[in-house]
């Protein structure tokens, strides 16, 4: 799974339909081409703190960019310096001590309008730009992690950092076709317990599986122009349906079926 989607949603659309509180202040564009590096956009879930600065327990949802900064990013250097992955496999993520701490405690939802894959071939990549049917956004399970380093003599930190991480699963029905891997796509009634920072990892093992087949059924699977190769390119034309006759090797369109 290569970690490239669309957003494109205005922040305001994308509180109204997660439920939560725009708190991007104005930071967050549309984007037709993400890519590791750049900012995104995420759904959190946070205790707040009350003006003394104490914890309170009832939780509060907030939809924000964070400075999140996309996947791959570089997110230190010297003694502390590593990488923050672009995805994780769901399977393993609680095991590895990179991302153990955020599936207990700092689980987010990364909204997203599609995501795009690249079939292979033996001489081409065909992209395909997979998304709901009906226009809504997908949920894609992630983590999120607040690093700084102890020592920032030029001040590139001032703020600290604020990572994420999308979480992918099995492909599954004719995605595999495309790719072996896909988002962890979480349906509505599965965001709660996914952004509560009380429930623990165990408790929510059972949503790490892939999608059901009712949610895949919503899918709908273009391919589309291989302009969305580079990520110099950005725009609406991105998203537009292939014509036929320009895809090579199509693939047989029934999302329940497989390879």
């Amino acid at each position: 799974m290569c970690g490239r989607y669309a957003s494109i949603k205005a922040p305001a659309d994308l509180a109204d339909e997660f439920r939560a509180v725009d708190a991007t202040d104005g930071a967050a564009k549309a984007d037709y081409n993400i890519a590791p590096t750049k900012q995104i956009v995420t759904v959190v879930e946070r205790h707040p703190r009350d003006r003394g600065g104490h914890t309170r327990p009832r939780p509060h949802r907030a939809h924000a960019a964070h400075g999140a900064v996309g996947s791959g990013a570089v997110v230190g250097e010297g003694p502390e310096g590593r990488r923050a992955d672009d995805h994780a496999r769901s399977e393993s993520a609680g095991e590895k001590p990179a991302f153990k701490r955020a599936m207990n405690a700092r689980r987010c939802l990364i909204p997203a309008d599609g995501w795009f894959e690249w079939q292979r071939g033996p001489e081409h990549k065909q992209p395909y730009y997979t998304h709901y049917a009906d226009g809504s956004s997908l949920a894609m399970a992630g983590l999120w992690e607040y690093w700084k380093p102890k020592d920032d003599p030029a001040g590139e930190y001032p703020n600290g950092l604020v990572t994420a991480t999308v979480l992918t699963t099995e492909a599954v029905g004719v995605l595999r076709q495309v790719h072996d891997r896909m988002p962890l796509v979480l349906p509505p009634s599965a965001w709660d317990a996914w952004l509560n920072p009380d429930v623990r990892a165990d408790d929510v093992a059972d949503l790490l599986r892939p999608p059901a087949d009712g949610l895949i059924a919503k899918l709908d699977l273009l391919p589309v122009s291989p302009l969305v190769n580079s990520v110099r390119n950005n725009g609406p034309d991105l998203l537009a349906p292939l014509p036929p006759e320009e895809v090579r090797e199509p693939l047989q369109l029934d999302l329940l079926a497989g390879p």
